[in-house]
């Protein structure tokens, strides 16, 4: 994969880009590998689903719970939205690696057009892969651009969250979760949405809201296979409580 032309990048990154990714993607990998998928909550109903529409869907994560994700999705081929940020060239060359293609664009740049390239290969065959919150939060709070793409694809839309027994937790703004080495896992479907093509407006955010409602409730469903709750906020202020769903 060659960086973006457009971009200005530092010249250091013509070595760092043939450098970190692969790097990085084995790591990742022989992380994933070392866990065990204990629990799968939802498979009937998604493999149907999936039968139904000839092979393709909208799978649809959560920040928070991407690590395992790229895994999970390298394993069914899925090409996702990327940005086209020098991170995005980055996370590209990555997902490169661990199998997932990827088309370049997010909310603030290149998104429309990526979006209309990923409808297209959707309906010529490939299996789709986005994060509801997209790249910046707020966290756990779903944006209206997967059920588009299904709804313009005409397939169904699919949350798949998981969660581990054993997890680092990073203080970032989604506190980021990373499956520890030989960590238990558990995965949860959402029940699948099949979103009317004329679905726009006050419905189509009804069905937004009912997504990031299974969403969150298959999030909170896997980590209590294993305990509690993970926290999914950032602490603002020193001594102030963790926070989990509203």
């Amino acid at each position: 994969m060659n960086a973006t032309k457009s971009e200005n990048y530092p010249w250091y990154d013509a070595i760092l880009f043939r450098v970190i990714p692969p790097l990085a993607a084995l790591l990742m990998k022989l992380l994933m590998l070392s866990c065990r998928l204990v629990k799968v909550e939802g498979e009937e109903k998604e493999r149907e689903a999936v039968r139904r529409s000839g092979g393709s869907a909208v799978y649809t994560g959560w920040h928070q719970r991407m690590s395992y994700l790229f895994h999970y999705f390298g394993s069914r081929h899925a090409t996702t939205m990327i940005s086209q940020s020098r991170d995005g060239e980055y996370a590209a060359r990555v997902a490169k690696w661990l199998g997932i293609d990827s088309v370049r664009g997010s909310s603030t740049r290149g998104g429309f057009g990526a979006m209309k390239e990923l409808v297209q290969r959707i309906r010529d065959g490939a299996v789709g892969g986005m994060l509801a919150d997209g790249p910046l939060g707020p966290a756990r709070m779903a944006k209206i651009g997967s059920l588009v793409i299904a709804r313009d694809a005409e397939v169904p839309l699919i949350g798949v969250v998981w969660g581990a027994d054993r997890c680092w937790v990073t203080n970032s703004w989604d506190r980021y979760l990373i499956p520890k080495p030989f960590a238990r896992v558990a995965i949860f479907f959402t029940e699948p949405v099949w979103i009317p093509p004329t679905a726009k407006g006050e419905e189509l955010e009804s069905y937004r809201k009912l997504f990031e409602k299974n969403m969150n409730q298959g999030a909170r469903w896997c980590d209590e296979q294993f305990g509690p709750e993970r926290p999914w906020r950032k602490v603002k202020e020193e001594g102030t409580p963790e926070i989990g769903p509203l």
